[in-house]
């Protein structure tokens, strides 16, 4: 991670929502030499102090699920803009999934990219492993070599473990080191060629679609898988009210799995695929081309009730960035996928605000849910006294209208761009050091260096540190 001053800071009159302890109570939160204290202690003439009325701090957010790129793909993201993305997306821990160039499919390349990692980061990566050999879905990987390089879990994301005995073999060998089978829970077979859901608005746009129930007999098999082996299967971006039920029987009956949802997949809807062209002609938006696809409104609901009711566990990014041409060309052509750290957070506050969650719900689905789904490599410390400080600070009311040219991330592609939404971070505090600092912040600030600008403050780590929307 980027060097930067341990912080001495005290955030005045915020209201402190700890998932890990349960508290939300407004009150101060003191960091000193970049750890939680009670205390400012004798000394703290070179402290800055924050007024945080009306301002929330939470734990820093860990995602479960994104795309950094690198190595193989650096003109779509590198692994020092995607992490500083993440970073102003309110994110201090991110995993990352293993398609890249080569994949992260052996211990040599996980030790690899976890040197990169170590060079070019803001915020803490832990790497998911390929569950095969190239993503191919036909060889395991070495399932113990690669959780002793402190991998997270293991994915073949964006193609799903077709054969039934692979994904057997997988959950059994996983479950013996303690980690989950993240499945892209999908039949390939069954969507090969479409481009948005298989609903109404395919038909209207003459398009080829992609049916909910892939997604469906894709996750009904890895339920029975799961309750066969005794393994952990963890659904990735969940998409269908119907998938949501099958996942909460089976945890009923004790099976051990897990769900995550994209706020995408929550805020948006198949309807959000279509763009009115100059003529005035219904078209499809490249920019919400994503695997799974947009769904109906009642799926989208069915998710959101899901993430609401603690069936769904963690709201991840599924943060994928492109590149212009990328997303060019025809919707057969552009490729699937949306940049998604910037926006992830807002997304959700957006949710919150018109009463599809409650706010500790949803910081509990970004914080400890996905640390949870991790087990013993949980990472998710909260604010008590003594703890290193790993914080986000964030303004729930404040709206902006989302401008993807002033993202951070190389990825500019996102469905939401002209969109207002609700909900801004300010800063993103690592390990006791800044890994993010809005331009808005320093003039909530006083004594001591202003935070933002300076050696040693909370612009260090991002050069510059512009507002990310």
């Amino acid at each position: 991670m980027t060097a930067s001053s341990s912080l001495n800071v005290v955030f005045h009159g915020a209201r402190i929502v700890d998932p890990v302890s349960g508290r939300d109570a407004e009150g101060d939160l003191i960091v000193r030499d970049g750890a939680v204290v009670t205390r400012l202690g004798d000394s703290h003439e070179d402290f800055t102090h924050v007024d945080c009325r009306g301002l929330v701090i939470a734990p820093a957010l860990v995602d479960l699920h994104c795309h950094l790129r690198e190595p193989g793909f650096e003109e779509k993201e590198t692994i020092a803009t995607g992490t500083a993305a993440a970073a102003a997306g309110g994110f201090g821990t991110v995993c990352c999934m293993p398609n890249t160039r080569p994949p992260l499919d052996t211990v040599a390349r996980v030790i690899a990219f976890s040197e990169m990692v170590r060079r070019d980061a803001c915020v803490k990566v832990l790497p998911v492993g390929a569950v095969t050999l190239g993503r191919r879905g036909q060889s395991l990987v070495d399932v113990r070599g690669l959780a002793d390089c402190e991998v997270v879990g293991f994915s073949d994301d964006g193609d799903y473990v077709a054969d039934t005995v692979v994904m057997r073999d997988a959950l059994s060998r996983a479950a013996l080191v303690g980690l989950p089978v993240i499945d892209h829970a999908q039949d390939g077979r069954l969507v090969a060629g479409g481009v948005l859901n298989e609903g109404p608005v395919a038909k209207r746009l003459k398009l080829r679609g992609m049916p909910a129930e892939a997604e469906e007999l894709a996750v009904a098999r890895d339920i029975a898988l799961a309750r066969l082996t005794g393994g952990h299967v963890h659904i990735a971006h969940i998409t269908t009210a119907r998938a949501v039920e099958m996942v909460r029987r089976a945890q009923q009956e004790g099976v051990r799995i897990t769900a995550e949802a994209t706020p995408h997949h929550m805020l948006l809807t198949e309807e959000d695929a279509v763009v009115v062209d100059s003529s005035g002609v219904n078209c499809f938006n490249n920019q919400a081309k994503v695997n799974p696809p947009l769904r109906g409104k009642a799926d989208a609901a069915g998710v959101v009730r899901g993430v609401d009711e603690g069936v769904i566990d963690a709201i991840v990014t599924d943060h994928a960035p492109h590149t212009v041409a990328d997303k060019s060309g025809s919707p057969g052509e552009a490729a699937f996928g949306i940049s998604g750290f910037e926006t992830a957070l807002s997304s959700v506050l957006t949710l919150c605000h018109s009463g599809g969650l409650c706010l500790l719900r949803a910081l509990h689905c970004l914080t400890v849910g996905p640390a949870g789904v991790l087990g013993r490599r949980s990472i998710c410390p909260g604010l008590e006294s003594g703890t290193t400080a790993h914080l986000v600070l964030f303004d729930p009311d404040a709206t902006f209208v989302v401008d993807a040219s002033r993202f951070l991330s190389l990825g500019k592609n996102t469905p939401l761009e002209g969109r207002t939404l609700r909900g801004r971070v300010l800063a993103t505090i690592v390990d006791g050091r800044c890994a993010y600092a809005s331009e808005l912040l320093p003039g909530k600030c006083m004594g001591g260096r202003p935070l933002g600008t300076g050696r040693g403050d909370l612009s260090d780590s991002v050069p510059g540190s512009p507002d990310p929307t």
